[in-house]
């Protein structure tokens, strides 16, 4: 128990100073991490020395993503009710998978499942599963869509495969995520078998664009274009789903972090419509700020996760209570539901609107400084996502390598119409529109240094 507590100690020093760390490690910290290459013990280490040189080389070695100048990949940072959380659940060390494995995962998911819905305003029915992250969320949806179109065409996916089986037709945005291209993959439904849809300067699905095409479609929408933040036009997406007699369809959502905005009521310009889909996926590890790796997959009818991911086996009990092993591609799994809990009852339904509110705020604010300065910023900042150019591609490729190696804020490069910029992700419940001028300030010192070395 001593090595424990050592363990809880250097995890809390961790936690207590990380915003005073650099946002990347630095050259000598990353060399550090020599410590680690040495040959398997023969007879083992013990526990104390075994944690105390993981604390010791791989703490100054971290990317720290959980503090509060880290701006890329719409990385949050942890909460403390979701650390917390994360601690009493790597102690109790629970399988998630049937109730009789864990009653207090068990009831824990009743109660997440009936807040995420009534959040996000979704239709009450709606079944909730965890993942490892979005693009699992992503195929869970997605297989059960792929099912259940199939099933209403007289097709047996999970009884016969796809051989034969009639054709869906996949239809995507020009601006679609890569993880939705794998998730499409995955399943079995291709990656490039897909009609994709223009999109405009946004990254938004042109709706008068949606193809004319019959039988079972599934098209999958965006929630958070990944550079822009931008929001498919849903009403309309729904409104072409239904427009035909006979027409068989499945609308996904995509919304790997812009589907917290739902739970924002001052931002229903953008999710208008939304809650017509007939399923979602998103990531509690971004916006709700839990550790990784939390996805969410929201499925309207219950019914269809289980048709597609029910195991039989003559050791699994059954039960009256949700049994997640066959709603989910797993069967054991950690128990996500209980960090989820944590923030969600600890932020409560208006500090999470805070969180979106308070992070899009500060991207705004962000934009408007560089603006000011002169950046070119070529997004409409509708919510926590910031492109920013400076002077021609060189330049701000220069700008980007600036701000990364001088370490106060670390923000990521991306390509935005075949074109070089910098992505500014504000997804931390750190953030505050106050820390705009200091965070904008780094950006155009490092600016400054980006022209001059040109």
């Amino acid at each position: 128990m001593d090595a424990l507590r050592d363990a809880a100690a250097a995890a809390l020093d961790y936690a207590a100073t990380v915003d005073d760390r650099p946002a990347f490690p630095t050259a000598a910290a990353v060399a550090g991490l020599a410590a680690f290459d040495e040959p398997l013990p023969g007879d083992g280490t013990p526990v104390a020395e075994t944690l105390r040189l993981l604390a010791t080389a791989g703490s100054p070695a971290t990317v720290a993503s959980t503090g509060a100048h880290y701006f890329g990949f719409v990385i949050g940072g942890v909460h403390p009710a979701a650390l917390g959380a994360a601690w009493l659940a790597d102690a109790w060390d629970q399988n998630a998978a049937l109730p009789v494995m864990s009653p207090v995962a068990d009831r824990l998911h009743d109660v997440v499942r009936r807040w995420l819905v009534d959040l996000l305003r979704l239709p009450a029915p709606t079944g909730v599963v965890f993942t490892t992250g979005a693009t699992v969320a992503n195929a869970t949806c997605l297989a059960a869509a792929r099912d259940a179109l199939l099933e209403r065409a007289g097709w047996d996916v999970q009884a016969d495969g796809l051989f034969g089986a009639p054709e869906i037709t996949v239809v995507v945005g020009a601006h679609r995520h890569s993880t939705l291209s794998k998730s499409l993959g995955f399943v079995g439904l291709g990656r490039r078998r897909v009609v994709v849809v223009p999109a405009d300067d946004q990254g938004r699905v042109r709706a008068e664009d949606l193809p004319d095409v019959s039988g079972p479609v599934l098209l999958c929408a965006q929630a958070g274009e990944v550079n822009s933040g931008a929001f498919d036009p849903f009403d309309r997406i729904a409104d072409w789903a239904t427009s035909r007699p006979g027409r068989d369809a499945w609308i996904h959502v995509d919304g790997a972090f812009g589907l917290w905005a739902l739970a924002d009521p001052a931002r229903t310009d953008l999710v208008t419509g939304l809650d017509r889909a007939d399923s979602w996926a998103t990531d509690g590890h971004k916006w709700l700020n839990v550790t990784y790796d939390c996805g969410i997959a929201f499925v309207r009818d219950p019914a269809e996760l289980r048709r597609t991911f029910a195991a039989v086996a003559g050791y699994l009990p059954s039960g009256d209570g949700f049994e997640a092993m066959h709603h989910t591609p797993q069967s054991s799994q950690r128990a996500r539901q209980i960090e989820v809990w944590a923030v969600l009852r600890s932020l409560g339904r208006s500090g999470v609107a805070d969180l979106v509110r308070r992070t899009s705020e500060t991207a705004a604010a962000i934009a408007d400084r560089l603006r000011a300065a002169g950046l070119d910023v070529l997004n409409d900042v509708v919510l926590n996502q910031v492109l920013v150019r400076l002077d021609d591609d060189a330049t701000t490729s220069a700008l980007v390598a600036a701000v990364q190696a001088d370490g106060r804020v670390w923000c990521g490069a991306t390509q935005w119409h075949d074109a070089p910029a910098m992505r500014i992700s504000v997804s931390s419940w750190k953030s505050e529109p106050a820390d705009a001028d200091g965070i904008a300030a780094v950006i155009l010192e490092c600016a400054a240094r980006a022209r001059a070395d040109r």
